[in-house]
């Protein structure tokens, strides 16, 4: 068990923290990295996904230099009953961003979902506390934990659930063959637009190289600039590309062309995967290669693919509010949206937002100046923010 002081400067022991609520449940502080016990849970829970998975938390740890704080709740025999990955954010400064922005030990920041895996409902009640009364040790920080249902609803005193935004899950059958996408005016759509890239000459296929990686991470920028949203940073993916990628976790699929003999890339994105889930999480096309629909060919092949290995769910993500293009875009090839929670503690004074940098005057400066932003300053400024996020 490890004991040591936060940046907030308050204990982290885990034997204060944790409050037992049966003789043979105690929750302590681990290390992913060094502790086998972890990744075995993981692999074993039925609801887990790449997001615990150590080297995931391990990339979070190398964006921004910071050590996560993960718990552990252990019985009398030292088995793994329950985990809870955590990471302290110190927020924004002015208040930029609201609640979403503020000083918070988060389950996880930057990470679409986290919270905690248990074995049993005490378990789970025991982690969760824990959790609960290690932020009370500290003035002004929240308590954050991600999750894909109410499972946490009523669970411990304190903690409050807010809605957030919609993900969107495609259920994948047992045969390729069996894939049907929407309705038929979609798979119409679809089919043509596929055809229509395949015609043009593009053809997909898994990046071999960080050079590649680096080369895709223009496009990414590109797509966020379009987007007025920041940009992460360059070292993520890379962590992600040596981290994840041996293990078979992470590819990035590029869809290019040959133009005058010369190989150019068009679009890529990158995929998660784990436990029976394809997630699509981020993905980079410039505006005017959009005509040779790249991106609808990239979610072709990745579909298709997850479905012959086995894989039985394809996550596309949370879609912002204001975002409906995207939403369509997902929602297009049949996919549900189905609503992420938030949950907090203590409660927040307002409703948090579900984007980043709600504020008005943010807002104007995003919708006005942001999108004529050279690349490179798109990269520093949202290496700046996320810095606190």
């Amino acid at each position: 068990m490890q004991e040591h002081t936060t940046s907030d400067g308050f204990s982290n022991s885990a034997a204060k923290a944790g409050e037992q609520t049966g003789a043979e449940l105690h929750v302590i502080e681990t290390d992913p990295q060094s502790d086998p016990r972890w990744e075995t849970f993981v692999l074993a829970h039925p609801e887990a996904s790449i997001y615990h998975h150590p080297a995931w938390l391990r990339a979070l740890e190398l964006e921004y230099g910071q050590k996560t704080l993960n718990l552990a709740c252990e019985d009398s025999n030292s088995d793994l009953q329950a985990i809870l990955p955590l990471l302290y954010t110190r927020g924004l400064p002015f208040n930029l961003g609201g609640s979403i922005g503020g000083r918070r030990l988060s389950s996880l920041p930057r990470t679409p979902l986290g919270g905690p895996l248990a074995k049993n409902h005490e378990a789970m009640v025991t982690i969760v506390r824990a959790a609960v009364a290690w932020v009370r040790q500290g003035c002004g920080i929240q308590l954050q934990i991600k999750t894909q249902g109410p499972e946490l609803e009523g669970l411990v005193d304190g903690l409050v659930r807010t809605p957030w935004r919609n993900s969107y899950l495609l259920e994948l059958p047992d045969d390729p063959g069996q894939l049907r996408f929407g309705n038929n005016t979609t798979r119409h759509r679809i089919k043509w637009a596929v055809s229509k890239a395949i015609k043009l000459g593009l053809k997909v296929r898994v990046a071999e190289s960080e050079e590649e990686l680096s080369l895709w991470w223009q496009l990414y920028l590109d797509v966020m600039r379009r987007n007025a949203v920041p940009a992460r940073p360059y070292r993520l993916f890379q962590s992600l590309w040596r981290l994840l990628r041996p293990k078979g976790l992470m590819q990035l699929l590029l869809a290019e062309r040959v133009e005058a003999g010369t190989r150019r890339i068009l679009a890529g994105s990158i995929f998660l995967m784990y436990h029976g889930t394809m997630s699509y999480a981020f993905t980079g096309c410039k505006k005017e290669d959009l005509g040779y629909h790249p991106n609808d060919l990239i979610q072709w092949h990745a579909i298709h693919d997850a479905c012959r290995n086995g894989f039985r769910q394809y996550d596309f993500g949370e879609v912002p509010d204001e975002h409906q293009q995207l939403a369509s875009f997902k929602g297009k090839w049949g996919a549900e949206p189905t609503p992420l929670y938030r949950y907090y503690c203590p409660e927040p004074r307002t409703v948090p937002s579900a984007g980043i940098l709600s504020t008005g005057s943010v807002q104007r400066f995003r919708a006005d100046v942001w999108k004529r932003l050279p690349l490179g300053v798109t990269a520093l400024f949202g290496d700046w923010i996320y810095r606190y996020l």
